[in-house]
């Protein structure tokens, strides 16, 4: 009989023992927190520990752009995360250690683990406002055109939709505009014939100017812009720029714009 008693004392210490881990990792990692002072509710949070020393940390596309001393580990949902509800990434006062330099609010990486589609707000500012971009990201670490893969937007048929890359977009379907379509204003400040040195990012004015050069020569027939220079319009036509023949408007025809 005292074995047996030992035997119930053992698993009823362990149990309580259990009880009490068990009760620890709630409180610390699964937290429910209290809805509203004036209401008996709850919402969960889920949190991860702060440890410099683990092992995905080593690996730069889990620690680029992050603190370790300041980022929990990654939080893993071993399954398919499915809800009725939206998913949403809040603005917050540690932005830079809680999204990817502060921008990322999406990343989707690609069989090989490196490639991605990423999603990011505020990176930049252009044409005096804020902007968020959407781009499909190569194995490589750096801005270079190259690093950039298409960003396709309509179906997942060859040949077929609209592709978005770097510095240039393919649009396989029609173009159909409500508003005026605008060509673009190019002079000789507006071009470069060399590539500046370092990061695009860096020198992103100065790369603009010798992907203008890039694109109007290796433009095919049917490349159209505007010198504004000369205040002319060409076009490629069989490999030879020509300028396109305008008119004034006729008699009697005005537009209050």
């Amino acid at each position: 009989m005292k074995l047996f008693h030992f035997i119930i004392l053992f698993i009823i210490s362990n149990a309580a023992l259990a009880q009490q881990d068990t009760a620890f990792i709630l409180g610390k990692y699964i937290n429910l927190q209290k809805g509203s002072e004036s209401t008996d509710t709850r919402r969960i949070e889920l949190k991860s520990d702060i440890d410099t020393t683990w092992y995905r940390w080593k690996e730069r596309g889990y620690s680029f752009g992050f603190a370790p001393s300041k980022t929990p580990m990654y939080t893993t949902v071993n399954g398919i995360l499915s809800t009725p509800y939206m998913i949403q990434v809040r603005g917050n006062a540690e932005e830079r250690n809680k999204k990817r330099w502060g921008y990322h609010v999406f990343e989707g990486y690609a069989k090989d683990d490196k490639s991605r589609i990423t999603m990011l707000v505020n990176k930049h500012i252009e044409m005096e406002r804020p902007v968020a971009e959407l781009y499909y990201y190569s194995t490589a670490y750096n801005h270079d055109e190259t690093a950039y893969n298409w960003f396709k937007i309509g179906s997942d048929v060859r040949q077929h939709s609209f592709m978005f890359g770097r510095d240039k977009a393919i649009f396989f379907g029609s173009l159909k505009l409500t508003n005026a379509l605008t060509l673009g204003s190019i002079g000789k400040e507006d071009i470069s014939n060399t590539k500046p040195a370092g990061d695009d990012e860096q020198n992103a004015e100065k790369d603009a100017k010798y992907v203008n050069y890039k694109e109007l020569k290796n433009g095919g027939d049917g490349t159209i812009f505007y010198d504004k220079d000369r205040d002319i319009v060409v076009i490629k036509i069989k490999g030879k720029w020509m300028k396109v023949a305008v008119e004034a408007l006729p008699d009697g025809v005005e537009y209050g714009f």
